[in-house]
C-alpha cells in the first residue's frame, strides 16, 4: 500500500449509526471517499435516501474537498471557527457544482455531516509511526557458513576438484600431429571421385554392318546340302578339316569342282582339267597353277616371282580356327612429349620433377586420345601453370597455352594434376610452367 508523503494527515471517518459507532477507518492513501448502498463504495451506508454511490470527499493534489447536498446537514470546523453547511453556502466557502457543493478542507477540519438515518464523523489525525523491524539474534540468525548445507558443498567441491583436474590433464598432453594420406593411401571411393573416369566409346557398327555386307552369301540350298562337320580329335583330323573347309570357299571350290555345266563351262569351255584352266588363266599376270609335280618340286609356276605352296602347307599347328571376312578396327594412338619446366624456385629438383610426371605420362596420354578418336588431326601444345604447395599437392591449376583448341583436353589434364602428389615438400609454394606437345603417333 502507498505510504502518504512526509507532513501530510491521514483522513479518518466515523460512521455512526443511532448512538453507536458501527465502523472506524484511517485512509492510509489520499485519494476519494465514497459513500452508499452498493458494495463497491469505500464505506457502505445502509440508508435510503442516498444514490447508490455518492463521492463525499475529493481528493484533488493531495488536497481534500466535501462534497454535500442542500439536503444534507451538518457542521464542520473551519479556520477555528465552527460552522454549518449552511453558512458555508451563505458565506460563499462552498462553491456549487451542479446540484452539488463543494468546500475545500485542511489538515485541521474536522466535522460531522448527517446522512439522514446515519452520521458521518471525520478528522484529519498524524500516520502512526512505523513498527520497528524486528531483528533475529546473532544466535538464531546464524553465519553464513551454518546456512549452507555442508554434505551438498563437499560434493560440490569434489566434483569441480575432478572436473578441473581432468581438463587441466587434457590440456598438458602433447597435440599428436596428423599425417597426411599419400595418394595410395586414400580410400577407393575417394580416389574415383578425384580421378577421371574415361568412357570408352561405342565400337563402330558401321565398320561391322559394312564388314557383314561384303561377306560373300551362300545358297541356302548348298549349306543345307554341307555335311555337318564333326569336332576333329587329333591333327591330322584338324588339318584335313581345315583343306575341306578352305576347298569349299571361293575360287578353290569352283576349281575344284568336276563336271561340266554352270558359269564355269562357259568361260572356260567344257572342258575340266587343271591344263586347261591353266592355259585360259596364262594370260593373267601374276596368277599362276600349281601341279602335282611343282607341288613335289617345290619350284614357282608362272610368268611372275614367287613360290607355290600347297594345300597341306595350311594347317596350324594347335588346330586353330581360321576366320574369314573378318576386319579389324585400327586402334587410335596419340603421342605425348615433354619439354623441360620452367621453375621459379631452386627447392624443388627439375630433374625429379620430370621423372615424377614421365612416370605419370599415360594419364595424359588418354585425355588426349580420348578427343583424337573424335579428331585424328587434332594436335597442339598445352602449357599448365600449377603450384606445388608444401604438403606436396598441387593448387591454382590453370592452362596457360592451349593451341589444340581443344577444351576437354585440358580440362582432363587439370582434373589429372590435382591428384598428384609429389615427393619433395618446398617450404612455400613453388610456381611451375610445364608444356605438353600432343601429335597422332605415326
Amino acid at each position: 500500500m502507498a505510504q502518504p508523503q512526509a507532513g501530510l494527515k491521514l483522513l479518518r471517518v466515523a460512521l455512526i449509526q443511532g448512538s453507536k459507532i458501527t465502523e472506524d477507518r484511517t485512509l492510509k492513501r489520499r485519494g476519494p471517499v465514497s459513500v452508499g448502498q452498493n458494495a463497491t463504495n469505500t464505506i457502505v451506508v445502509p440508508v435510503s435516501n442516498l444514490p447508490p454511490s455518492f463521492t463525499l470527499f475529493e481528493a484533488v493534489n493531495e488536497q481534500y474537498s466535501l462534497v454535500f447536498t442542500a439536503a444534507m446537514d451538518g457542521k464542520i470546523s473551519v479556520n477555528g471557527q465552527e460552522i454549518t453547511l449552511q453558512d458555508a453556502i451563505s458565506r460563499g466557502l462552498a462553491k456549487q457544482r451542479r446540484d452539488a457543493y463543494v468546500l475545500p478542507l485542511t489538515d485541521a477540519s474536522k466535522g460531522r455531516v448527517s446522512l439522514g438515518e446515519v452520521s458521518l464523523l471525520f478528522q484529519f489525525v498524524a500516520p502512526p509511526p512505523e513498527p520497528p523491524k524486528v531483528e533475529l539474534p546473532l544466535e538464531v540468525k546464524g553465519g553464513i557458513l551454518k546456512q549452507i548445507d555442508q554434505f551438498f558443498f563437499m560434493i560440490l567441491a569434489a566434483s569441480l576438484v575432478v572436473h578441473f583436474s581432468g581438463a587441466t590433464f587434457i590440456a598438458c598432453q602433447p597435440k599428436v600431429e596428423e599425417r597426411e594420406l599419400t595418394l595410395d593411401e586414400l580410400p577407393d571411393r575417394f580416389v574415383k571421385a578425384m580421378m577421371p573416369v574415361e568412357i570408352k566409346p561405342p565400337p563402330p557398327t558401321e565398320m561391322a554392318d559394312s564388314g557383314k555386307k561384303d561377306e560373300p552369301k551362300e545358297d541356302k540350298k548348298d549349306v543345307a546340302d554341307k555335311p555337318a562337320d564333326k569336332p576333329a580329335t587329333s591333327n591330322a583330323d584338324k588339318k584335313a578339316a581345315l583343306q575341306a573347309k578352305v576347298a569349299r570357299s571361293g575360287l578353290l571350290k569352283v576349281i575344284g569342282s568336276s563336271g561340266g555345266g554352270g558359269a564355269f563351262e562357259d568361260v572356260l569351255g567344257s572342258s575340266s582339267g587343271v591344263g586347261d584352266v591353266a592355259s585360259a588363266l596364262s594370260g593373267a599376270s601374276g596368277v599362276g597353277v600349281a601341279t602335282a609335280d611343282s607341288l613335289a618340286a617345290g619350284g614357282p609356276k608362272g610368268g611372275t616371282a614367287g613360290s607355290a605352296a600347297g594345300i597341306g602347307d595350311l594347317g596350324t599347328s594347335g588346330g586353330g580356327n581360321v576366320g574369314l571376312g573378318e576386319k579389324t578396327q585400327a586402334t587410335v594412338r596419340g603421342g605425348v612429349s615433354m619439354q623441360a619446366p620452367e621453375v621459379d624456385s631452386s627447392d624443388v629438383d627439375r630433374e625429379k620433377l620430370a621423372a615424377y610426371v614421365r612416370s605419370r605420362k599415360g594419364a595424359i596420354q588418354q585425355c588426349y586420345e580420348k578427343e583424337l578418336k573424335r579428331n585424328p588431326s587434332l594436335k597442339g601444345k598445352v602449357v599448365v601453370r600449377f603450384n606445388i604447395t608444401p604438403a606436396g599437392r598441387t593448387s591454382e591449376i590453370d592452362i596457360e597455352e592451349n593451341t589444340l583448341g581443344n577444351e576437354a583436353v585440358a580440362s582432363c589434364i587439370k582434373t589429372t594434376i590435382r591428384g598428384w602428389v609429389f615427393p619433395f615438400k618446398p617450404p612455400s609454394d613453388v610456381p611451375v610452367a610445364y608444356p605438353f606437345v600432343f601429335a597422332p603417333a605415326s
